[in-house]
């Protein structure tokens, strides 16, 4: 791209206009200034702040001890590093179930101190409460539905989710309802691919894919593992675009080797 071409911020109206003509969303996770700054570069459309950082960058099991102060705090920092992508940021779990008043104020301090785009939370009819107030002061909220990591614990697994009928009509209904109360897109995870272009035939806001199928209006993944940083997941959904994981390692032993040889610095590497 060059110096002089203006670059044109990805806005939730661009989204919907994309699913109009058909042009596909692309969506990675980020976490941190740098990451965020190459993919950008790159051209993706939308950078999420997942509380996948819960995994990736912390090290936990699962995405539930992330606080709403860290999802602040690595938003801030992906933030700083965008000048096209919309930036989505996840609601950690306990800042928005239950309690619309709590929901709001969480939302607005995500908005407030990070200059995030937009918000994502997991759930349907039983958050519609939280989304509905969060909306009403202004600010776009992504659904999320299928497999709802918070949840982990209802579900006691992270198997493919909505394959039984009951489950499947419910995933629809609740799709529909985030759409009409004024979500301006949905990600869908986990779930049967049939079911999923069924979703995003029905409704007129972009749907988002992981683990989804290739019939909806866009694809989401974990940047870490789409970059093989992580080795221990291998869903089936999951694309490797490179083994960095591997290039890091061998970068970092080769490193050690030339500080143990004394081969690093070399006279022209020192003042």
């Amino acid at each position: 791209m060059s110096q002089h071409k203006e670059v044109k911020l990805v806005t939730t109206h661009q989204l919907l206009a994309m699913k109009q003509r058909g042009e596909k969303i692309s969506m990675l996770t980020a976490y941190d200034f740098s990451m965020a700054q190459i993919l950008d570069g790159a051209g993706i459309d939308v950078l999420l702040v997942g509380d996948s950082a819960s995994n990736v960058m912390a090290g936990h099991e699962t995405t539930l001890p992330i606080t709403l102060d860290q999802m602040i705090y690595h938003a801030q920092s992906v933030v700083r590093a965008v000048k096209r992508a919309f930036v989505v940021v996840d609601m950690p779990f306990g800042s928005y179930q239950g309690n619309s008043s709590e929901a709001l104020r969480s939302a607005i301090r995500i908005m407030k101190e990070s200059g995030g785009h937009g918000i994502k939370l997991e759930g349907g009819a039983e958050i519609k409460d939280s989304i509905t107030r969060i909306l009403t002061a202004g600010i776009p909220v992504m659904g999320h539905l299928g497999l709802t990591p918070q949840s982990i614990y209802k579900f006691g697994t992270y198997t493919v989710r909505a394959k039984e009928e009951a489950e499947a009509q419910k995933l629809i209904e609740d799709a529909l309802l985030l759409q009409e109360i004024g979500c301006f897109a949905l990600v869908l995870e986990k779930i049967p691919s049939s079911l999923a272009k069924q979703v995003a035939e029905k409704l007129d806001i972009p749907v988002i894919g992981i683990g989804a199928g290739p019939d909806v209006d866009g694809q989401v993944l974990v940047v870490h593992d789409m970059l093989g940083i992580t080795k221990e997941f291998k869903p089936r959904f999951l694309r490797r675009y490179a083994e960095l994981g591997d290039l890091m390692h061998d970068a970092v032993q080769r490193y050690i080797q030339d500080v143990k040889a004394n081969d690093f610095p070399t006279p022209d590497e020192a003042y």
